[in-house]
């Protein structure tokens, strides 16, 4: 890999570190942010120059804090807070520098925090914490990039006008900002899940550490059952991951994946985090029914023997408690299995009708599956062409066009 690659995949791997780091150091977040943007601009002159350093995340960390240095020096502003801050790069060397859970936890808990609207907490922590881009923010949100962007930037001066501190609030604070935190890690976690853009089918990076993440919160707040529902979720996911690509890296759908492959600790971890929630008695919420439609499909040794019947019950449920058009379609494709294809269609046909999922792909493919099952391969074909050109992600792009090939063009 060459210099300026390994810069971007340092970047992607250790930017909520960084920037967690820089946050707690400086106190601002917004300064944080744009303190490790100047670092990362320097690596991309010094590396190809000098080469990659041996830990590169502590070479940006370190460069970053120089910069704050500089910045105060320039300032005059040279108080107890500039010496301590000193003192403490002096002493840091490249080998001493490691993940700190905390620093990530505390970035997310201030990007989450009240005085932003729930699109803005989960938006600016999907681009600082997760890293990603504002393109795969947009696609996440099913809307466009500059609405994305604008979102970030108020969300940024909103946090530096209000002066919120970098720092996991008390406890008695958490309750307001525990649902943007679980909306954000099972964000971050269905992006590593199912990439929507890139080359990539599945970003495991993303997908881990949201589960470490996940695991985190549930910790701190043991009887909450959405915090229990969502690692439930998150595992039970995560087991079929070593089966969703084969050796090329090539998607595998699930009802040919390898089950043997499934990690069984995972489904384990899962299913018993399923049972907390039901054991705290105050029922499932959205994560908890989804955790449950999860462990439907971990579960089954084969796919034929997959519980299409129960799974479409749960995805009623979960319409009920969360109503959106993502949870219907996928009833749709559940009732498809338990009912037939034509009554899945009708569900199908519906949500065209109120013009939902205009800008996903989601639609689409699964309206072309329907029709190719009903034998109306020249409508399934322009369905599933229509879905290929929607999907940002290419081997996504590529899976729906091999399948629209092989149907009848009339």
């Amino acid at each position: 890999m060459d210099a300026h690659g390994s810069v971007a995949a340092v970047w992607r791997t250790e930017s909520a570190r960084i920037v967690a780091t820089l946050a707690r150091v400086v106190g601002d977040f917004s300064v944080a942010e744009d303190l490790a943007q100047d670092a990362l601009a320097e690596a991309l002159v010094a590396w190809p120059r000098d080469g990659v350093p041996e830990n590169p995340g502590a070479w940006l960390t370190a460069v970053a804090k120089r910069r704050a240095i500089d910045g105060w020096r320039r300032r005059s502003r040279l108080d107890e807070r500039y010496a301590a801050i000193a003192h403490d790069l002096s002493e840091t060397a490249d080998d001493e520098w490691k993940p700190i859970p905390d620093d990530v936890l505390r970035l997310i808990f201030t990007a989450c925090h009240p005085v932003l609207a729930r699109e803005a907490q989960v938006a600016l922590t999907l681009r600082v914490v997760a890293g990603l881009s504002s393109e795969e923010i947009a696609a996440a949100f099913l809307v466009g990039v500059p609405t994305i962007q604008a979102r970030i930037t108020r969300a940024k001066k909103t946090l530096s006008a209000a002066g919120v501190p970098f720092e996991v609030p008390d406890p008695s604070e958490w309750q307001p900002r525990l649902g943007s935190v679980l909306a954000v890690l099972y964000s971050i976690f269905t992006e590593g899940y199912a990439a929507t853009t890139g080359e990539s089918w599945v970003r495991d990076d993303l997908a881990r550490e949201a589960i470490r993440l996940a695991r985190i919160v549930a910790q701190l707040v043991p009887r909450e059952p959405e915090a229990l529902g969502l690692l439930a979720l998150l595992e039970l996911q995560a087991a079929r991951l070593p089966a969703r690509t084969d050796a090329a890296g090539e998607p595998v759908l699930l009802p040919d994946q390898d089950r043997r492959r499934f990690d069984r600790s995972a489904i384990r971890r899962g299913r018993a985090a399923l049972r907390a929630v039901d054991a705290l008695g105050r029922g499932r919420g959205a994560y908890g029914l989804q955790a449950a439609i999860a462990e439907a499909h971990a579960v089954a040794p084969r796919s034929d023997d997959t519980d299409w019947e129960r799974i479409a019950l749960l995805y009623e449920a979960l319409g009920r408690v969360a109503p959106s058009p993502v949870v219907e379609l996928n009833r749709a494709v559940a009732v498809s299995m338990a009912a037939g294809p034509e009554r899945a269609l009708a569900i199908v046909d519906r949500l065209v009708a109120e013009g939902a999922l205009t800008s996903s792909h989601l639609l689409p493919a699964v309206r072309g599956e329907l029709l190719a099952r009903l034998g109306r391969g020249a409508e399934a074909r322009a369905e599933l062409l229509r879905a290929a050109d929607l999907a940002g992600n290419a081997t996504r792009r590529r899976s729906l066009l091999s399948k629209a090939l092989e149907l009848p063009a009339e």
